[in-house]
């Protein structure tokens, strides 16, 4: 009975060595994802996001690449007595160059990573309100972490966009100012294709 313990103990070590096993990778790879997309602000309201993002491994735990992204969301605004408003749903496109650090080189890697570009913000206006904004590209960043297990990958993201300030002026000539937030959060889910282990 003892050996035939050893033995069962001896053969779940070894699987479970040769899945912690580092490999080697295919540098070139596209992350496709679906999400859901929180925006900040009081009064927003989350939506669907949807990104492609091609990346090549430059070393075997660092990858860069560019990040389309496109989220549907409802802004919020306030103004400067600390009034909230929801901005209508709009898209926000984005292409941003990324980089990510993957801490291990197993069939399970954590990662974290960070990127910069421009964010492309569509035009919107308030609910019950004149107050509106016209389309425009702001530069923005974000940071990220998350987990690929073979070709499946999941993430958590922030993007950090500056916020817009729209005017209106009354029938008095009285101007109010809203500030809409762009900032948003995204949790993402998706596959990748490529990257795969180079078989030995």
């Amino acid at each position: 009975m003892k050996k035939i313990s050893l033995s069962i103990l001896m053969l779940a070590s070894a699987v479970f060595a040769k899945a912690q096993q580092e490999h080697v990778f295919k540098p070139f790879k596209v992350d496709v994802s679906l999400g859901y997309a929180i925006p900040g602000g009081e009064g927003a309201k989350g939506g669907v996001l949807f990104v492609v993002e091609p990346k090549y491994a430059v070393i075997p735990n660092v990858s860069v690449g560019l990040r389309w992204e496109l989220a549907v969301m409802a802004r919020g605004t306030s103004d400067a007595t600390g009034s909230t408003a929801k901005v209508d749903a709009k898209a926000a496109g984005s292409y941003l160059l990324t980089g990510d650090y993957y801490f291990t080189q197993t069939t399970v890697r954590p990662f974290a990573g960070a990127g910069l570009g421009i964010y492309s913000l569509a035009a919107a206006s308030v609910d019950n309100s004149s107050a509106s904004a016209g389309a425009s590209n702001k530069f923005g960043e974000m940071v990220r972490a998350g987990v690929e297990l073979a070709h499946f990958r999941v993430g958590l993201e922030y993007n950090i966009v500056p916020k817009t300030t729209m005017e209106t002026v009354n029938s008095s000539g009285v101007k109010t100012s809203n500030d809409m937030k762009n900032g948003y959060m995204g949790i993402k889910l998706g596959f990748v294709i490529g990257g795969g282990k180079i078989k030995k």
